[in-house]
């Protein structure tokens, strides 16, 4: 089970930049191929950029050609949590992080192998920590 972190609105504020506040609280999208993680290639992995959780990692990235960062699979099962959204006539099943309850964008069913999905994320939602500052 993941410990979950909880803040106040005027908490997540604080320490969210305006356009990750955007993402991560209120559930908006970044436009199409206008995040700065779309063509990261750099070896490392990706982090919520709310709470610091690690979502992804770089061997897992592929272009997917949507204009947003485009995973293959979680870093593990439980670091992301899917919900229903029902917000557009056609249903999507929502991305989270499962630490802090972050949107960080949505999984479609038309990913490459091994797994067939396309987990399609904010780059807004991420931080990006190369492999040697680790």
């Amino acid at each position: 089970m993941v410990e979950k972190v909880k803040k106040t609105d005027d908490e997540w504020k604080k320490s969210l930049s305006p356009e990750e506040y955007k993402v991560l609280r209120e559930k908006d999208t970044e436009s199409a191929f206008t995040g700065s993680l779309l063509h990261n290639e750099r070896t490392g992995v990706y982090r919520c950029a709310g709470c610091g959780s690690v979502l992804f990692r770089s061997d897992t990235k592929f272009d997917s050609g949507s204009g947003w960062p485009s995973f293959f699979e979680p870093k593990s099962e439980d670091a992301i949590e899917k919900k229903m959204d029902r917000s557009l006539p056609v249903p999507r099943t929502e991305i989270l992080c499962a630490k802090c309850g972050g949107h960080l964008g949505h999984v479609f069913d038309d990913g490459p192998a091994p797994t067939g999905l396309r987990y399609c994320v904010n780059s807004a939602a991420l931080h990006f920590e190369d492999k040697e500052d680790k």
